[in-house]
């Protein structure tokens, strides 16, 4: 199954690393290393991820690293990796849903 990350995902991490490497570059690196390596995961068991609370729809799931949603929604040709969030962020629906 393929993986498509939206433009809004690419960029939260983009932020996100930006964040972590103002301190800490080599921790920047290895967090979007590390990131993109959970995601791969989804390729061979696309449900390993819990379902999205604030949705309760099977399709919208969501891998946690750390502090950090990366949430996604699965379909028949693809997953397609939504957004990345900080876990104490509200999360607005209409950014996954639209």
């Amino acid at each position: 199954m393929n993986i498509v990350w939206s433009p809004l995902a690419v960029d939260r991490v983009s932020e996100i690393a930006a964040y972590i490497a103002q301190d800490k570059p080599a921790a920047a690196e290895h967090w979007v290393k590390t990131i993109f390596a959970n995601v791969e995961h989804l390729k061979f068991s696309p449900e390993i991820g819990r379902t999205v609370p604030e949705i309760n729809n099977r399709k919208f799931r969501e891998l946690i690293y750390g502090n950090y949603r990366i949430i996604y929604r699965i379909e028949p040709e693809k997953i397609s990796i939504l957004t990345v969030r900080h876990g104490k962020q509200i999360l607005p629906i209409e950014e996954i849903t639209a």
